[in-house]
């Protein structure tokens, strides 16, 4: 399940996480806390600023602006293979954690009762102002309340997640010791679904994510995570919960790589020419 504030953030932060995990018959789910209708409203922006707009555009009032929002994150989930999308549609505006959204959270926790959880890295408990360190807190607040529930009392008997991946964590640094013990501690390999995610990103034309920008973004974002992970694109997380080995886990990644020669792997795919804009 991922759990995130805004209709793209899910396929911009972890779309290729979630294309592998559809690839590999895990079901996957997203929960987005606001409608979205607000945010990086690029097109209808620009189309103000002609001369000439499109009236159909411009015109646009913010049931629109949603309803579009959700056809893209529909296209988009299609793409990647999320098999179920939860929209509470709260305003955009949201910049603290609420019972009644906690509460609604906690439900859907309980409902699908998911093994992991994504969100944003919270860049501050106490910044409020915001939207995705909102979005997150309610999200850890809505494990521990879904955690508490009994058969008898809610309806539902208690969920543990057994763990919570975070994203965006704001450093692409790989060496612990240069961010003070805080750093991203796993990455995924979505070079085979690299695709994927470009295509879903170009379903958000409305706010500006498709086409060069999808494709500058993941060369840029996706490509540095790749090169520390030794591999052309990778999603990075930080893991919010210990995790428990009967031996010390290295990786088959770790084991195959060659730190003299990964350089040659890691710069064989040029996205532009692969996924050429449409």
């Amino acid at each position: 399940m991922t759990i995130y504030a805004h209709p793209a953030d899910t396929i911009t932060n972890c779309g290729g996480t979630l294309a592998r995990h559809a690839e590999a018959g895990d079901e996957t789910v997203a929960v987005i806390l606001t409608h979205g209708g607000r945010i990086h409203p690029n097109k209808y922006a620009e189309e103000w600023r002609k001369d000439d707009p499109d009236a159909a555009i411009v015109d646009a009032d913010v049931e629109a602006i949603i309803a579009n929002k959700k056809g893209e994150l529909e296209r988009a989930a299609d793409i990647v293979g999320i098999s179920r999308i939860h929209t509470l549609d709260h305003d955009d505006a949201m910049s603290t954690v609420r019972e009644d959204v906690v509460d609604q959270t906690a439900e859907l926790i309980a409902q699908e009762g998911p093994d992991v959880i994504i969100c944003d890295y919270p860049l501050n408990a106490a910044y409020t102002t915001n939207t995705h360190t909102a979005a997150t807190m309610t999200a850890l607040a809505a494990i521990g309340r879904a955690a508490t529930f009994l058969k008898n009392l809610d309806g539902s008997a208690e969920v543990n997640v057994r763990q919570v991946f975070f994203t965006s964590y704001p450093t692409f640094a790989a060496d612990a010791l240069s961010v003070n013990g805080v750093r991203n501690d796993l990455y995924v390999d979505i070079t085979p679904v690299v695709g994927k995610k470009i295509a879903a990103m170009d379903c958000f034309g409305s706010q500006g994510y498709d086409g060069l920008f999808a494709r500058k973004l993941i060369e840029s974002n996706n490509g540095e995570h790749g090169r520390v992970a030794g591999v052309n694109f990778a999603e990075a997380y930080v893991r919010h919960f210990n995790e428990t080995h009967p031996l010390l886990p290295v990786t088959d990644a770790a084991l195959a790589a060659d730190p003299l020669t990964r350089h040659v792997t890691y710069s064989e795919i040029d996205l532009r020419a692969s996924y050429p804009t449409r």
